[in-house]
Order: structure tokens, then sequence, then C-alpha cells
């Protein structure tokens, strides 16, 4: 059963509801997020680098710290080329599941992984993507009270189940309007389709007037500047 009808809804309740997350940019602004989550993989995140410099665009990219570790060039070469990196977790365990001890290790684990592929000290990466979607409050209050920034979405086309890329793309269009955040994925489930989807995604949101940021610069207006920069 595909869930890509309801993430419009969830959007509009969970939104309000826990505002400490970023969920979207400005509404004044055409500045949209494409994001990529379950990477690196060694055959379609390289793939998808050649789409997003073909059309010179920074995206963000979250991580799972075991695919870090598998393709540690993978990474670095995302990071040199100048894109957001964040946290994913170091396996894709959903964090309610985790006791608060494990789910720290885990993401610890991933700066560390991160830091040792890219060359970086590991507290710079801060910002941390739930997988699956799944949170609750006591989850936010401990990524707040170790102060890492959560990153939610606005726009979740549920391109893991590779339900076509027409059918990918169409959903994006039809939701992405000013500040979206939307979630596309690069890894093991999923990233077979995703340099052909956004192939065919960017020249159209090019086309409708939008232009590309990375989550840091979705911060920035929230926090007035106050942000823990690379």
């Amino acid at each position: 059963m595909q869930l890509a009808p309801l993430y419009p809804i969830l959007y509009q309740i969970l939104k309000p509801a826990f505002p400490s997350c970023l969920w979207t940019g400005v509404p004044h602004s055409r500045a949209i997020a494409l994001t990529f989550d379950d990477g690196p993989h060694p055959q379609y995140t390289l793939e998808l680098l050649e789409v997003l410099d073909r059309y010179s665009i920074k995206a963000s990219f979250f991580w799972l710290g075991a695919c870090v570790t598998r393709a540690p060039a993978v990474a670095r070469e995302v990071y040199a080329r100048g894109h957001w990196i964040g946290l994913h977790g170091y396996h894709h365990h959903s964090f309610p599941f985790l006791r608060p001890n494990a789910l720290r290790q885990s993401l610890e684990k991933t700066q560390e992984a991160i830091a040792l592929a890219c060359q970086l000290q590991p507290d710079r990466v801060r910002d941390v993507r739930p997988p699956n979607g799944l949170f609750t409050p006591q989850t936010l209050d401990l990524l707040h009270q170790w102060q890492y920034r959560p990153v939610m979405w606005s726009v979740v086309p549920e391109d893991w189940v590779r339900p076509g890329i027409s059918v990918v793309v169409r959903r994006v269009l039809q939701q992405v309007c000013n500040g979206s955040l939307i979630v596309l994925h690069d890894g093991y489930c999923g990233g077979q389709d995703v340099a052909l989807t956004t192939a065919q995604l960017i020249p159209q949101l090019l086309q409708q007037g939008y232009h590309f940021v990375t989550i840091n610069q979705f911060w920035q207006p929230m926090y007035e500047g106050r942000v823990h920069a690379y």
C-alpha cells in the first residue's frame, strides 16, 4: 500500500504541532531545497552528482553512517562539491524504537564516519532527519538536548517504492510551492531512479521560477543568522 497521498495531510498536521523542527523555507521566497536520504551509494550517488553539477545546484544529503563507512570516497566527493551534509542515523532504525543511549551512539558514530571520510570535525554535522519520518516529542527533546537540529520535509513523493519516474516527478510538481523541502532517496532502496528523476525535475522547477538552496540556508531566516555553519 502506497502512502504518498497521506504525506501532504501529515505535513499539515505535524508542522504546526512541532514548530522546533525545520519543515520548510519561508513562504515569500521561491527558494526550495532538494534533499536526499539513505546514501551515500557507490553508484546512485555518483550518478546524481553528475546531474546536480550539470545545473550547478547544491543539495543536502542525510547519510546513514554504515553507508558512509562502505563508500567513504563517495561521501568525500559529495562534500568536496559543496553539498550540505546531515545525519540519518548509523543504520536505518526508527529513532523512537531506540533507547536514548543507543540513539545518541548512532548519531555520534555517524558523525565520526562522516568526519573520517570528509576530513572535518564531527560536531560540524548537526542536522538530523529521523528515518521513516518517525519521531516523538521525547525524540525531539533529546535531539535538542544534544544540540542537533531536526529536519523534516514538506514534499515526500514516496520514491523509495519506485512507482515510476514519471509518477514521482508528477507528485513533486503537484505539491511544490515556495519554501518546499523535497525528500528523495539515493540509497540502496529507491536510489536506482534518483538521477533520472532529478534530471527531469530540476529543469521543470527552474522553468517555474524556483531556485535551489541547502538546508543550512533554510535555517538562517529562522535563526536570524545564528547557524552552526561549516
